[in-house]
């Protein structure tokens, strides 16, 4: 609630967190994605116990566990950390590291705590294995089933899968989802993939310059983005110049609707999406990659610009008559070429 974490002193203290608050409920798993020095990291290092806060609280299961006066040692807040570069004890076997946090159980309780999580990461066979003998990948399934072994009531995951190729980053993702949301955790991730944020998270937080812009579920994040920035940030897609034109044709409801002069043409808005917004008003629309169609029956033609292929779709630019570009998402079978000329739809 409203934290701020702020390096240094005096006149010269930099604040790289500024007045955040978010909440996640219990077996949500939330994620905070923005470009590098946004504060997601000190955030994420605050809400662990591991850096002081200069404004706000932070509390968990209903006990405040962080104020500027008062910090919980990061060892009985019971929040878990699964770092960047898993930080396995290379001279311990798989069972033993996670087990290293389990000292304060009877032997036999620890043995069932270590083969329950083992499982629950699909590495059960590999308990007698060393580190260095496993893939990433397994490494990493290891680090979270030390941080679940404590059944911790936060768990805190920074950059996990950083160090890994880009298809293993998304399969791991979608299973790592899988694992937390087996185990009944919480937690909140930081990434700078967008990809891994909507393949894991139920809730996604985009944050610039120490501030949180948006603190939502991916698709509202994606379709109704809060601020500019966040338009910007998430997905491809432009903001197209647009003018709001005076009040059209009265709906079935009674109210009056408007229409928005667009470079693809007009668009009808409903009355609550028109509302606070006067006659002849400059305003943006936000449209897509994958709001866009070839459609060769319609009269709006464009040239493509610019072709980006992504495997199974590609990526194009495209130059409307009127100079405005706006961005295509389709299917690679049908590969586009630049200087080629199209029709498309909205």
């Amino acid at each position: 609630e409203h934290v701020a974490v702020e390096y240094g002193k005096g006149p010269q203290a930099h604040r790289a967190v500024d007045g955040v608050s978010l909440a996640l409920a219990t077996g949500e798993i939330g994620a905070l994605i923005g470009p590098s020095g946004c504060g997601k990291s000190s955030l994420l290092r605050a809400i662990a116990g591991l850096q002081a806060i200069a404004q706000g609280q932070i509390s968990s299961g209903g006990q405040i566990i962080s104020t500027p006066a008062d910090i919980t040692a990061p060892e009985v807040r019971g929040v878990g950390m699964v770092f960047q570069d898993y930080a396995l004890f290379p001279h311990m076997s798989i069972a033993r590291n996670v087990g290293f946090g389990l000292a304060h159980l009877p032997r036999p309780a620890r043995q069932e705590r270590i083969a329950e999580v083992l499982q629950l990461v699909g590495m059960a066979d590999l308990a007698g294995r060393m580190p260095h003998e496993l893939s990433g990948g397994q490494q990493q399934r290891v680090a979270l089933a030390r941080a679940l072994a404590r059944k911790p009531s936060v768990l805190l995951l920074d950059e996990p899968f950083s160090s890994l190729d880009a298809a293993m980053r998304e399969k791991l993702a979608q299973e790592v989802r899988s694992i937390l949301k087996a185990a009944g955790s919480t937690a909140l991730v930081v990434t700078h993939d967008q990809h891994e944020a909507f393949a894991m998270a139920d809730r996604i937080g985009v944050m610039q310059a120490g501030r949180l812009e948006q603190w939502d579920s991916p698709y509202q994040l994606y379709h109704q983005p809060a601020t500019r920035f966040v338009a910007e940030f998430v997905g491809d897609g432009v903001l197209l110049p647009v003018q709001l034109q005076a009040a059209g044709a009265t709906g079935e409801a009674g109210a009056a609707g408007a229409l928005l002069q667009t470079p693809l043409g007009e668009l009808t808005l409903s009355p609550q999406q028109a509302a606070g917004h006067a006659p002849g008003q400059a305003l943006s629309l936000l449209l897509r990659a994958d709001e866009l169609v070839l459609d060769a029956a319609s009269p709006l033609q464009a040239t493509v610009s610019q072709v980006q292929f992504r495997g199974g779709w590609q990526l194009c630019s495209l130059q409307l008559a009127c100079g405005q570009s706006v961005l295509l998402q389709t299917s690679s079978l049908r590969p586009l070429q630049v200087g080629q000329s199209v029709q498309i739809a909205a």
